[in-house]
């Protein structure tokens, strides 16, 4: 064996937010001296496990503790961090109070692990549940908003990789996003979006045959792009800096958990001291 040692690049003041978060979660019904590690410490491994996408077994050895008991303590920071992330009315009343002129709808599908459930399409064919067709990979839907700058501002539970991306903003985003339009907050949206309703501004698509868009829906969708082309980094931020992301192995119900907790981070990140 040959150890070496290694450099966990976060910040330490957000090891102690999540430690503090930790803590206040150990009062409600923990008792007392019954925990392997304190909060700092379990903190760390989460935050190790959402960095690096370290296995949690191996973990479980760096910190002395058992493969179950390892698991549990990531799924208590999990926990902890999901139930800070901001919700769809607190992303939209958040965009109210910083000014933007708009938000992003933006979804994508988390890669997972080959899932075997079926389900009947529309067509009525069987298909395999979690596999989508148009990431080519077996995943979980996930919609997301941003802020016109990238920065991730909320999150939505997870659907099925064969759940289209309409359908989706449907169940998770769209009734907040329309009354957050009547208030003069606009939501930017790709094709895909197509047909989502008043307040949603999504590429006008190009006529069929030969016919060409004109040169004003050619500016509209060039201005839309634009706009759109910052704020869609945002699960390129999330999936870059939380490398956990990049490929999940836990049981796909809790992507949307794990979205959540990622989407926390950087709130906590840039959270100020005297804010918590």
């Amino acid at each position: 064996m040959i150890a070496h040692p290694v450099i966990l690049d976060v910040s330490r003041e957000l090891a102690r937010q999540v430690a503090w978060l930790l803590q206040s979660e150990r009062r409600r019904g923990t008792r007392g001296g019954t925990r392997v590690l304190t909060c700092f410490w379990q903190a760390v491994l989460g935050l190790r496990w959402f960095r690096h996408r370290a296995d949690p077994e191996r973990l479980g050895r760096d910190h002395r503790l058992s493969r179950a008991t390892a698991y549990r303590y990531l799924d208590d920071v999990i926990d902890v961090l999901a139930d800070q992330a901001p919700d769809l009315h607190q992303a939209v009343k958040q965009a109210h109070e910083h000014d933007m002129a708009y938000v992003i709808l933006d979804g994508t599908v988390i890669t997972t692990d080959r899932v075997g459930e079926k389900t009947t399409s529309v067509p009525g064919k069987t298909i395999d549940l979690w596999y989508s067709g148009k990431a080519g990979e077996h995943g979980g839907n996930i919609q997301a908003l941003s802020a016109p700058n990238g920065f991730p501002l909320c999150g939505s539970d997870v659907e099925p990789g064969s759940t289209h991306a309409l359908t989706a903003a449907r169940e998770h985003a769209l009734g907040a996003l329309y009354a957050a339009a009547s208030r003069g907050l606009p939501t930017l949206a790709d094709g895909g979006y197509e047909g989502t309703g008043i307040g949603v501004h999504t590429p006008i698509k190009q006529p069929p045959g030969n016919q060409a868009l004109d040169a004003d829906n050619r500016t509209y969708n060039a201005l839309l792009r634009g706009l759109r082309s910052l704020g869609e980094r945002g699960f390129a931020l999330l999936t870059g800096r939380w490398r956990t992301l990049q490929r999940i192995t836990a049981s796909p119900s809790k992507i949307g958990s794990i979205i959540q907790a990622a989407v926390a981070l950087p709130h906590l990140e840039h959270r100020r001291p005297e804010t918590r």
